[in-house]
């Protein structure tokens, strides 16, 4: 075995679009957890939104949440590390989007909150809505975003959607030049604000440098802008089928899409 890590993303490209698993795909790792490699989920989830792969992976690592805004251990239910946004950059933020009349999810704590259901948080009530109630996320309507950014311990993120990409891109570049914070794609219409240094790979490599081994030990897989960081930076970074081309020009090895059992297929060929 050349890879003792597998870091996987979750949307589009663990996940299929209904937000399953394929069977090879859990086969193929429940194999390589046997064989003692180390499997980790990292995500611009929200930990409380994770539960359902968490468990069906059957994982005993930490996962790493909002493009590596924060690691978390399941086991003993606490933050390990974390660089959160600043309570005065959150409000700033929450200003601007008043503004421009953009809606989305304010990450804390173990909750996401929104104030108004449209767009992606229409899809993700939706989503939790499916699940059984034991591994429903915690989702709360406030009546202002800001107040509740104020009683917030941690605030990890926000998620924005937009159906006009463009303005959507316009408001995260205004963010980036005016509050000096990260903007990131996570999804075709969907942008994320986090403090800025945070990243999928900054994050996942503290965590593997903490058990002992290098970014040359790791397998990633990926799709969307958000991955870049680790799929340029481990051992050997996989883009899905369904990613981007420009996100497949930047990966070392493309497989089929979030439909097909390429990832199974990777693993057996570079890992069992």
């Amino acid at each position: 075995m050349s890879y003792r890590v597998i870091a996987l993303d979750l949307d589009g490209t663990l996940l299929t679009p209904n937000k399953t698993i394929l069977d090879a795909s859990l086969q193929a790792l429940a194999a390589a957890q046997q064989a003692g490699v180390k499997v980790i989920i990292v995500t611009g989830r929200h930990h409380c939104a994770i539960h359902p792969f968490y468990q069906a992976l059957q994982l005993d690592t930490p996962a790493i949440c909002c493009n590596g805004t924060y690691l978390y251990d399941y086991q003993a239910k606490k933050v390990l590390a974390a660089d959160p946004l600043g309570k005065p950059e959150a409000l700033q933020v929450i200003d601007k989007l008043a503004q421009n009349a953009i809606h989305g999810l304010l990450y804390v704590d173990d909750a996401m909150l929104y104030q108004t259901a449209t767009g992606h948080v229409t899809r993700t009530l939706n989503w939790a809505q499916s699940l059984p109630e034991a591994q429903r996320p915690n989702f709360i309507q406030v009546p202002d975003l800001a107040q509740a950014a104020r009683e917030a311990t941690a605030i990890w993120k926000f998620a924005l959607s937009h159906p006009d990409t463009r303005a959507l891109q316009q408001f995260a570049d205004s963010v980036e030049a005016e509050l000096g914070l990260a903007c990131e794609w996570s999804w075709h219409d969907q942008v994320d604000i986090a403090q800025r240094g945070n990243s999928k790979g900054r994050r996942l490599a503290q965590w593997v440098e903490s058990i002992g081994l290098q970014m040359s030990d790791v397998i990633a897989f990926g799709d969307n802008y958000n991955d870049l960081s680790m799929l340029e930076n481990v051992g050997l970074g996989v883009a899905m089928g369904n990613a981007d081309a420009a996100i497949q020009a930047r990966a070392k090895r493309v497989i089929g899409t979030n439909l097909e059992p390429g990832i199974a297929e990777m693993l057996y060929q570079e890992v069992l």
